[in-house]
């Protein structure tokens, strides 16, 4: 009894920490986010388009397909129940499309606003506010495959039409009188070029003589011209050279400039040198004379230096020198 009780305790235990841990994922996994259920009905396919598909507002992700079934109030259409946040602007002009996801053919719920309204929609026959489907790119191109077909086919009958037998036969005469108009002119051009050449041509002597007597003219004048544009030239290049030597004597720093600044240096500083140095030489010349004049008078001094020399034997106040004692 003992065995089976704990096996009971056990089992209810296992129960119970089963329960709460499936009440935490849920409770983990609920959505918080307060959400708008709106509806989209369409009569075209929304193939590519799954529950739990993502609803984006401009690009920004905000909801999800919640369901896609049929539409019991509009026989035939598909219904599409999305669910978005609930602070997205929705208003009476917002639409949805169908937009993929690159080569996947995964579809999701594209939604964007004409701005023509800032009112919220209202419910639909007691239902959720819905928001038209219209066609994405590709149902687009597939609305617009049968009229570009239907062009092509006029086209493609005008152009029979203009290339019929009788159309032909009249582009034909056309092009003949068009070849006959260009000979016309043609042989009106050469009577012209005729009549130029018999007035202006080499056989008459007066308009000849004229253009020579022209063509001599403007060769002299272009050749005075040339000659006068030469000496220009050379007028104006000596011009530029003796501006560039007045600049070089007279700029900052030229030639005038430094002149000034070498005589400012002899004057202010070269003279007063050389002036102290003849000082310096006379001073030391009168030294040495007055040194010349002693060595004259006192050879003596050389040895004793400029004091009294002491007298010798034999002369006046000689002394003799003491011999020291003997112990």
């Amino acid at each position: 009894m003992e065995n089976k009780s704990h096996a009971l305790a056990a089992g209810a235990f296992v129960l119970v920490v089963a329960a709460l841990l499936v009440g935490l994922t849920m409770w983990l996994m609920r959505d918080i986010a307060s959400t708008d259920v709106y509806e989209m009905t369409t009569s075209d396919p929304v193939s590519g388009l799954q529950a739990q598909a993502a609803v984006r507002y401009k690009g920004v992700a905000i909801g999800k397909v919640t369901d896609i079934g049929f539409d019991s109030k509009v026989r035939g259409n598909v219904l599409v129940r999305i669910a978005v946040n609930h602070d997205t602007p929705i208003t009476q002009s917002t639409f949805a499309t169908l937009a993929y996801q690159g080569l996947t053919g995964l579809s999701f719920v594209q939604l964007d606003d004409s701005g023509e309204s800032t009112e919220p929609p209202a419910a639909y026959e007691g239902g959720p506010p819905r928001i038209p489907l219209k066609p994405g790119l590709l149902g687009q191109l597939q609305d617009s495959a049968s009229t570009l077909v239907g062009k092509v086919d006029q086209t493609v009958d005008r152009l029979n039409q203009v290339l019929g037998p009788e159309n032909q036969a009249a582009l034909n005469a056309a092009l003949t009188e068009v070849g006959a108009a260009a000979k016309s002119i043609n042989q009106l051009a050469i009577n012209t070029d005729k009549a130029v050449q018999a007035q202006f041509g080499p056989g008459n002597s007066q308009m000849s003589s004229l253009i020579t007597q022209a063509s001599g003219s403007l060769k002299t004048m272009q050749d005075a011209a040339a000659k006068t544009g030469q000496a220009m030239g050379s007028v104006n290049a000596a011009a530029t050279d003796l501006k560039a030597g007045l600049g070089t004597l007279t700029a900052p720093g030229g030639v005038l400039d430094r002149l000034n600044e070498s005589a400012s240096t002899v004057t202010g500083s070269t003279l007063p040198r050389i002036q102290g140095l003849t000082e310096d030489v006379s001073r030391t010349i009168r030294r040495l004379d007055r040194v010349a004049n002693t060595l004259n008078d006192n050879p003596q001094s050389l040895l004793y230096g400029n004091g009294a020399i002491p007298p010798g034997p034999g002369e006046p106040g000689f002394t003799a020198p003491v011999a020291p004692s003997q112990p």
